[in-house]
């Protein structure tokens, strides 16, 4: 019995995350500040790049931070509830894992907005801090310094999804027993996948030298 409320659980809050997640920042912004929708502009991404391409720093800014907390936010409440009230570390764990992957579903398909949102890079990243904070910081370096060299943000999210699962199997994440061959580190490989899967026609203009790179003098 207590193995199926154990996946209620789990399923009940990869709902709450994917629900969360579906609170798409850029369609927001844009719709509610700017009476547009990002997505019919430049890229059709609902993301902080290309919020920043066509409503300028202030949009992206925002967006960054809504997408940024909502990950945070799935990530914490299975965590105050299983860790704390009840004490079920493993629970927690796992329910944690849910939410992360339910609220990266969300902001790559939002059940609000047709089924059609971001790449999930900030999301992704989100979560994977909350998880796994040394791995995640590490890969955001990674992301730093590949986009400081290139300027393709592209390239820097697929580079960095690479790195965090490798350094997952390492390092491991947050709380502890999360090194090696672990549902954690499954979990890790699986968010980097799609994130890199999400990229794929970036990497095509990327080979064929036709990406967009990243400007501030907008």
């Amino acid at each position: 019995m207590f193995d199926v409320i154990g996946f209620l659980l789990i399923v009940l809050f990869a709902l709450i995350g994917y629900l969360l997640g579906s609170l798409n920042a850029g369609v927001l912004v844009s719709k509610l500040v700017y009476h547009d929708d990002v997505r019919n502009h430049g890229s059709g991404n609902a993301g902080t790049t290309n919020m920043l391409r066509t409503f300028g720093k202030k949009a992206a800014a925002l967006t960054l931070v809504i997408d940024f907390m909502k990950g945070i936010v799935a990530c914490f409440l299975p965590c105050i509830i299983l860790y704390v009230i009840v004490a079920d570390h493993k629970l927690g764990l796992n329910c944690m894992m849910g939410a992360a992957c339910g609220c990266v579903a969300g902001h790559n398909w939002p059940c609000y907005f047709g089924f059609k949102g971001g790449k999930g890079v900030l999301v992704s990243f989100s979560v994977m801090l909350f998880m796994a904070p040394l791995p995640a910081l590490l890969a955001l370096l990674a992301f730093i310094i590949v986009v400081a060299i290139s300027r393709f943000v592209s390239l820097g999210s697929v580079i960095a999804a690479l790195v965090y699962p490798v350094l997952v199997f390492f390092v491991g994440g947050w709380p502890e027993n999360t090194k090696g061959l672990t549902t954690f580190f499954v979990i890790s490989v699986c968010l980097a996948s799609l994130l890199i899967i999400r990229h794929a026609s970036n990497i095509g203009r990327l080979v064929k030298g036709k990406e967009s790179k990243l400007s501030f003098k907008k």
